[in-house]
């Protein structure tokens, strides 16, 4: 049988590996005890006769609760009393599911409100155009 390579796993450039496996690998990475953030995920590859080969694969953990703020927005520039609704909201226990709080209240776009109001337009013509009583 011919020899494989091992793959080596790291995070966040971190000296200590989270494994060494031979390849091919297939493992789950359990975020839950990750810090909410940017994270890097190293793979380092050495195939049997020595050769390296490193791929750096970044990704964003949230595990956190999500926070939504309607108001204020990055590099706003912003002059008087600014109203500012702040809502975090989380996933929970995912074994059961309640309704009050797992959504973010946010307002209605304008664009949904203009193509509401172009089809209630839509609509109320052709409603008298189409459905005239003909004596």
């Amino acid at each position: 049988m011919e020899p494989k390579g091992t793959v080596t796993l790291y995070l966040d450039a971190g000296p200590k590996p989270l494994g060494e496996f031979a390849a091919p690998v297939s493992f789950d990475l359990d975020t839950r005890k990750m810090p909410d953030g940017a994270h890097v995920l190293k793979i380092v590859s050495k195939d049997a006769d020595g050769t390296e080969g490193h791929r750096l694969i970044p990704f964003v953990v949230r595990n956190g609760p999500a926070i939504d703020v309607e108001g204020l927005k990055p590099d706003d520039t912003v002059d008087g009393v600014i109203p500012i609704m702040i809502n975090a909201y989380g996933k929970g226990k995912q074994s059961r599911f309640i309704i009050y709080g797992s959504e973010s209240p946010r307002g209605i776009p304008s664009w949904v409100i203009v193509l509401v109001i172009l089809f209630a337009g839509w609509s109320m013509h052709y409603l008298f155009s189409y459905f005239t009583l003909k004596p």
